[in-house]
């Protein structure tokens, strides 16, 4: 099993630095009381570990900073953002698969990193 670590952020500002800062990202926007976020947080969090290291994970409580939420327009958890060079480049909202997210994500981290 590889490792993996959601980066905790709680204010606006520190989404929009994690944004700036990493050439790709993944941000992961839950609530605390998602039976979902909570079952698929791991499972996207093994695949990115282990098929795409080079994408930054992050994480926002939607109930702790709703802000940070109604800036990136997520009304409803979980919802990944996968960020490149600073643009929104794959939205997933709800309910949705590791694998969907792999075959849709491939291709474009494949290009970007020369892989």
């Amino acid at each position: 099993m590889t490792d993996y670590h959601f980066t905790p952020l709680d204010s606006l500002d520190a989404l929009n630095q994690c944004i700036r800062e990493h050439p790709a990202v993944l941000i992961w926007f839950t609530g605390p009381d998602c039976r979902v976020c909570q079952d698929l947080k791991p499972k996207i969090g093994q695949l990115m570990a282990e098929h795409y290291p080079q994408l930054a994970l992050a994480q926002i409580d939607c109930a702790a900073t709703p802000d940070a939420a109604a800036q990136q327009q997520v009304f409803s958890v979980p919802t990944l953002l996968i960020f490149l060079d600073g643009q929104e480049f794959i939205r997933k909202s709800r309910s949705f698969s590791p694998a969907q997210l792999a075959s849709e994500l491939e291709r474009p981290y494949g290009l970007y990193f020369g892989e």
